[in-house]
Order: structure tokens, then sequence, then C-alpha cells
């Protein structure tokens, strides 16, 4: 896996939690001061105004808190229906492999192209000539009944798809 730092994913709740410990911060400091004048001037206009202020900020890091939560649940939900999404692809594939009938360095060759790699880093990581990666890929490409490498991808990708198309409209 890519350790690509803080994703857009990731930067909201981050952010959020900022903005929390920011507004926490500040309640402290605004409840302190309500309490203090409160208990100097109970009645006085300017300090039940700072008891709003003081109620208001806990108010805001209370719903933070809760928003963050949910974030940070929705994500969680997200990220296992993708491994699960990521699971149900790789049978998918293993079991379109099998009835191809591609022969392990054919299966090994199969899943590097479908991951994006061209016949250079593939011949590289299996240690073979590019020759000999192209004519696994030819053999491949006949086995699925397909011209090549896209309309291989697009083998898998075709059943997700095929509803998100939007109808033409009409004359």
């Amino acid at each position: 896996m890519k350790f690509r730092g803080l994703t857009k994913g990731r930067q909201a709740p981050a952010a959020l939690a900022l903005f929390l410990v920011i507004e926490a911060s500040a309640v402290t400091f605004f409840l302190g001061d309500a309490i203090s004048e409160f208990i100097e001037d109970a009645g006085a206009p300017h300090t039940v105004l700072e008891g709003l202020v003081a109620l208001a900020l806990v108010l805001g890091v209370v719903f933070g808190v809760w928003q963050l939560r949910v974030t940070l649940d929705r994500m969680q939900a997200q990220e296992r229906a993708l491994d699960t999404a990521r699971g149900a692809l790789a049978q998918v594939i293993e079991a379109q492999f099998a009835a191809w009938a591609l022969t392990p360095a054919e299966h090994d060759v199969a899943v590097l192209a479908l991951k994006g790699l061209d016949v250079a880093e593939i011949a590289e990581i299996r240690g073979a000539a590019q020759g000999t990666v192209r004519a696994q890929l030819s053999s491949i490409y006949a086995k699925a009944g397909v011209t090549g490498r896209a309309q291989f991808a697009a083998w898998f990708v075709e059943d997700l798809l095929h509803d998100g198309l939007r109808p033409k409209p009409g004359p």
C-alpha cells in the first residue's frame, strides 16, 4: 500500500479535530471568565452575555465532537465496503482466470497488467524478457477473447458500470 499522507477523505476529520481543539481552548477561557464574573456580579448584562457565549461554545464543541464521531464512523463503514468490494473483485478475477485456464505465469502477468503496469515493468518484476511478456499477454488476450489491454481491463469493470450510463437525450 502506498502512503501519501493525508488523503482528501482524511483531511476533513483532521481539520475538524484541529478546530475542536481550538474551540475547546476558547471554551475553557470563556467559561472560566464567565464563572469568575458570575461569582462577582451575577445579574450584570455583560455577565449574562458572557455566560451565553460560553454556553454556545460548549454546545459548539459538543456538536463538533458528535460530527467528528459521525464522520469517522462513516469513513470506517466506507473502508469496510471498499475492502469487501476489493475482495469480491479479487474473487471474480481469480474465478475468471481459472475459467480461461491461465498458466501460473500468465496469471501473474495478467494481474500485473490489470494493475496498470506496462510490458517493461512486468518484465522487470518477473525477471523475464519483454518479448516473453508480450507473448504471454497475447495468449491471455486470446484466451479472454479480447484484442488488447483496454478490453482486458474493461472485461472486469463492465459489470460494475453497466447501470452508470446516462440515457441519451431524445430529439
